[in-house]
């Protein structure tokens, strides 16, 4: 398994463990100079939000995976964690629907997340 895809798998299921939905895998490499993938998924309320953001990062953590860039915790409405080819943004389900940041990409190849064991709800 390469490390891209280990690192996608492990995030998916850190988020999946504090009950966050809607997944969407975006893979950007091919027009962001930024990050190769984009992970977006959706909480209920921010305190949700915010435990699964930590969850992210813990267990990222034990994997290896430095989340250099974090932002959005003050507010738990748009959570941002940044590592080197992946930026995971976690939304509030009421933000997610204002932003609608899938759909600022839609030209890219969205990765079927059930690939990796979620079970992927709206």
């Amino acid at each position: 398994m390469n490390l891209d895809r280990k690192s996608i798998e492990t995030i998916l299921e850190a988020c999946d463990n504090k009950k966050a939905y809607n997944f969407v895998v975006l893979d950007v490499s091919k027009t962001s100079s930024i990050t190769d993938y984009f992970i977006i998924c959706s909480g209920n309320n921010e305190k949700q939000t915010v435990a699964i953001a930590d969850e992210v990062i813990d267990k990222g953590a034990k994997e290896g995976i430095d989340f250099y860039y974090t932002e959005g915790f003050d507010t738990g409405r748009w959570i941002l964690l940044e590592t080197d080819n992946i930026i995971v943004h976690i939304f509030h389900k009421e933000e997610r629907e204002i932003y609608d940041l899938e759909s600022l990409w839609y030209d890219n190849n969205s990765i079927d997340v059930e690939q990796y064991g979620i079970k992927n709800w709206k």
